[in-house]
């Protein structure tokens, strides 16, 4: 009886692109770190754009009064 049932295992001809797997890509955990500079020392970059919002900010008050 075993063999009157089809297998779950086959592929669909028509391909049934709804449970498929998605083509392989690329995912962002899996490109290299070694050239990005920020992956080294991201606080440099947080500390740098405070800074550089805080400078703005002055300006900015300096042209409003």
């Amino acid at each position: 009886m075993a063999d009157d049932q089809p297998t779950t295992e086959q592929e669909d001809p028509a391909g049934n692109t709804a449970s498929s797997a998605p083509p392989p890509g690329e995912s962002p955990l899996s490109v290299g770190t070694e050239d990005d500079p920020f992956a080294e020392r991201p606080e440099a970059y947080v500390g740098a754009a405070f800074v550089g919002g805080l400078a703005l900010a002055l300006i900015m008050r300096r042209f409003a009064r």
